[in-house]
């Protein structure tokens, strides 16, 4: 089998791509430290046409060389905002109707393969800092928390592997 080129890919341009219908799913970034985890996260929303990112709290925003590095120039072609504090974009999220999805293992959560996503809905994956998790008043304020099932002796996944699950999950189910 003969690798394909770049050129055999045919990827949109960034004002193409800009222009295109996005996923109905927001990321949000509560104080995630790494800023390769948020370079990795901006190539994994690129890659599923995920609607923005919401930077909140320490989360470290473009331009950055750290960033562009995992990236690879998906910062450029992602939608992204910062807040300040993970709670206003929770409200701006829960004022435009979205479902707060907090990736998280707490008592009663839901395992991600068993959650089904409405077609017709809008959806918010809710990411934390890599050793602390989702602050827990994000968590208060969450729709549902979901959670990845894991078979080993970790208790965690990287963060940027979790929201990239998480994101594969939601585009299988609201690609449909």
């Amino acid at each position: 089998m003969e690798k394909k080129s770049i050129w055999d890919l045919d990827r949109d341009s960034v004002e193409v791509f800009r222009s295109k219908k996005k996923l109905p799913l927001t990321v949000v970034l509560d104080n995630i430290r790494s800023l390769n985890n948020i370079g990795s996260i901006f190539r994994t929303s690129d890659a599923f046409m995920v609607r923005r990112i919401m930077l909140c709290g320490i989360t470290a925003t473009p331009p950055s060389a750290e960033i562009h590095k995992t990236a690879l120039g998906a910062e450029e072609s992602v939608s992204w905002e910062y807040y300040p504090e993970t709670m206003d974009a929770i409200r701006v999220l829960k004022a435009e109707g979205t479902m707060v999805c907090v990736l998280e293992q707490v008592k009663d959560s839901v395992m991600l393969h068993d959650f089904h996503p409405c077609p017709s809905g809008s959806f918010a994956i809710v990411a934390g800092h890599e050793v602390h998790g989702v602050d827990q008043a994000v968590v208060d304020e969450a729709d549902v928390c979901l959670e990845i099932p894991q078979f080993g002796t970790k208790h965690s996944l990287n963060v940027a592997v979790s929201v990239g699950l998480a994101i594969w999950h939601f585009f299988c189910a609201l690609k449909r």
